[in-house]
Parts: structure tokens; sequence; C-alpha cells
């Protein structure tokens, strides 16, 4: 059997099923653009949907009085977006966060600083790395008030006189919003400092566990949506739902998302699809740059909320 070209059959394109059509692409925007009319000009495929589809789920979730928990790495601190999940906490988009040490130390030095992200490999090579008075004795005082890390760091940036302003932990303390920190032992720049106390640490960081567990229990036709934090916060969500599942918490139909400049193993399957595949809902997943996903989530939201 020979391959000839001639040969191949060809059908007509007017029985092809296409995905993209001329009504999905981009129209156009200028710099007066309001922003519902920006975002419908853009190309309504691929990332612009699952954008759509959870700035929809959040304010549909907002309506409802559901639950709506971010999850986040260090990265997304050090990414200068502080301030857009204070705006994000104080307009009630999410109403609870939770994120892994990086992320508190990033806040408490921002906020008490005004700077925060040093130069690790400058650092290693004299052992200066990590190696941070301030930073240190401020984490041991704020897991020494006994109401766990998140809200302890929350409290220790508002009465040393901290920019709130820039600081989700603190934001969330003052709005009364769960806020939870979930450290690995050994991970941490505080952590080989003689000023944090393991002991303690260890027990503060149960009750953010449990008070995490309690949130994730109420998720129910609610949103979660993991930002940057691709290992930590993907197991711990995981085994919270478990356990809440296991205590009787109907926890179900959750709209779960994952926001990372990778795509992610344990993000991908432990906050997006194990979750919805066991217990309903729907997934979103997005990859991009914190810096500039994040603040184009918040223009979408915006847009959402226009057509209400």
């Amino acid at each position: 059997m020979r391959f000839r070209r001639k040969d191949l059959k060809l059908k007509s394109l007017s029985g092809r099923t296409s995905k993209v059509t001329s009504d999905l692409l981009a129209g156009e925007w200028h710099a007066d653009t309001p922003v519902k009319e920006f975002v419908n000009s853009l190309p309504d495929i691929l990332a612009v949907k699952e954008m759509k589809k959870l700035a929809r789920a959040l304010v549909e979730s907002r309506e409802r009085g559901g639950t709506r928990l971010l999850m986040y790495g260090g990265h997304v601190i050090k990414c200068g977006l502080g301030p857009l999940i204070v705006r994000w906490l104080k307009d009630g988009v999410f109403t609870a966060l939770a994120t892994n040490g990086a992320g508190s130390i990033h806040d408490l030095e921002m906020a008490l600083y005004g700077a925060t992200s040093e130069d690790v490999q400058a650092g290693i090579r004299d052992g200066s790395f990590g190696m941070w008075k301030e930073t240190s004795i401020h984490y041991a005082s704020a897991i020494g008030r006994g109401v766990g890390i998140g809200k302890g760091i929350g409290l220790e940036i508002i009465e040393n006189g901290g920019k709130t302003g820039i600081s989700p932990m603190a934001t969330a303390v003052e709005k009364n919003c769960t806020v939870t920190v979930h450290p690995s032992l050994g991970s941490d720049i505080v952590h080989p400092v003689h000023h944090v106390n393991w002991e303690i640490l260890g027990r503060e960081a149960e009750k953010d566990f449990i008070s995490f567990a309690e949130v994730v229990g109420s998720l129910a036709n609610g949103v979660v949506l993991n930002a940057g934090s691709a290992v930590v916060m993907p197991e711990v969500f995981l085994k919270a739902l478990s356990s809440a599942r296991n205590l009787g918490f109907p926890v179900e139909n959750i709209t779960t998302a994952d926001f990372d400049m990778i795509k992610q193993y344990r993000s991908t399957f432990n906050v997006v699809r194990r979750p919805v595949n066991a217990l309903g809902g729907q997934t979103i997943e997005v990859t991009g740059h914190h810096e500039l996903m994040l603040p184009m989530l918040d223009v979408f939201i915006r847009a959402e909320e226009d057509k209400k």
C-alpha cells in the first residue's frame, strides 16, 4: 500500500464542530473602557473562561453567605499582593485566610519593617541567611500569645504599630475573619533561632489546624482558592477535608481553584480534582504569575459585580 496525498479523503468545513468561533474573539477596548466591557472584550476561551467561572462563583457564594477560603504561599506576599488581599477581606470577597510559614513571615516583616525577601544565595555564603533578630523576636512573641499563629501574628502587627493596610493577617484579625498558619517544622527562617520554642509553635499550629478544619467543614457550596502553595496548603487542606467528612460535616459541591506559575501535582490533585471528584462541584485552574493573575481575578470579580 502506497501513501498518496491525492487519495486523502477530505470533508467540508460546514460539517465540522469547531472549538473557536468568531463570537469568542477579542473585541476592542480603550483606556477609558469600563471594567465590565473590558472583560467582555477578552477572547472567551481557556483562562478567560476559568477566570469568569471563578469570579462568578465567588460573587454568588458571597450573596448566599457561603465560605470563601483563600490559601496562599509566601510568594504571593513577596509579589506585593498583600494590599489586594486586604481589600478582598474588607469587601467580603474572601471570609478566611490560610497560609504556610513563609506567608506569615513575609507578612510580619512587610507590616512591621516595610521590607522582606532577602538575598538567600548571599546569606548562605556567610551563614546570615534567616538570622534576623527582629523577625525571630516578633514571631516568638506572636506564638506566645496563645491564640494560634495566624491571629497571634495579626495582633503582633496591630499592637506594634504595623501597617495593617498591607497586612492580610492583621486585617483578618480586625475583620474577625479566621486566619491560620501551617508551618512545616524546620522549614522557616525563624525555626533555628532559640527565641522560637518548637513546643509552643507546635501547640499553636494545632490550634490553627482545628480552626482551619472548621472553615473547611463549612465549605459546602463554597469556594476555595489555592494561590502559590505547591505542597503545604494542598496537603493540609486534604487532611482537614477528610477529617471534616469523618466527623460528619456536610462538605460537598465545592468550587475548587488553583493559581500558580506552573502546574503542581499536589495542588492539582489535592485541591482541585480529588475533592470535586469525591464530593461534587466545579474545578478551575489558571497558570501564570501571581502579580498578574490575582489582580486580573480582581478585575473579573468587579465585572461580575457590575452585572448585579
